[in-house]
């Protein structure tokens, strides 16, 4: 019954998150569209929701948290609302449809051919991306909402491949976006998104090799941080 309940869990998730991701930004391009405050409104509610998978008990949790909501306002206010990145380029380089930074593109391979290219290659691309990292912060969050209940250290399902499957999945979810429409500002943060996700892994193994010693020493040498090993050890 467990194993239906996680085959039914990811097929709505998947689903949802599916159809948000279709119908949120972007189906094709068009100009003039930066008015669209509902669509912010929507995308951004709905990307911030995840931070709740997160508990909030520490200072170097919630500033992470606090970046993260930050770069997905920047992302969306200039999508739809005020095109800095735009603005920055076209008073830079002269031309004046720079909507971001994949533009830049477009001097070089020609405007159809970076249309086709970003449209059939990197846009869903994109998508899959964030997909990916929305499935690891819902699934990361059920297995260690059900341990720490238990009092147990999770080593199994998507934590035998992968320490912090929430953080790498925000990272994902960034980096998607980033990947669909890179701004200066976005541009900007990651890293600094990365980096904060990084200082609070590492605090957080701390904490959990003081909690569990020796059982937690050898899941950490088997197991990496971030980016999943699947030929183990």
């Amino acid at each position: 019954m467990g194993k239906f309940k996680e085959i039914a869990l990811f097929i709505i998730v998947t689903a949802l998150a599916s159809v948000f991701l279709y119908y949120s930004t972007f189906t094709g391009f068009s100009y003039g569209t930066w008015d669209k405050w509902v669509l912010i409104t929507i995308n951004v509610v709905f990307l911030s929701l995840f931070i709740l998978f997160i508990p909030i008990r520490k200072k170097n949790t919630r500033l992470p948290s606090s970046v993260y909501a930050a770069f997905i306002v920047a992302l969306y206010a200039e999508m739809y609302g005020f095109p800095l990145t735009m603005y920055v380029l076209a008073g830079t380089l002269g031309y004046d449809k720079f909507l971001s930074l994949e533009f830049l593109l477009v001097g070089v391979m020609g405007e159809s051919q970076f249309y086709y290219l970003f449209n059939s290659f990197i846009f869903p691309a994109s998508k899959v991306i964030m997909l990916i990292g929305i499935l690891l912060i819902v699934f990361g969050w059920r297995q260690i909402h059900k341990a720490r209940k238990e009092g147990k250290l999770v080593t199994s399902g998507l934590y035998a491949y992968m320490r912090h499957p929430q953080y790498t999945g925000f990272l994902l979810i960034t980096f998607g976006l980033n990947v669909q429409w890179l701004t200066i500002i976005t541009l900007a943060l990651w890293p600094i998104l990365a980096f904060l996700y990084y200082r609070l892994a590492k605090s957080e193994d701390k904490d959990m090799e003081e909690q569990f010693g020796e059982e937690f020493r050898s899941y950490k040498a088997k197991v990496p941080a971030f980016i999943p090993r699947f030929r183990k050890k």
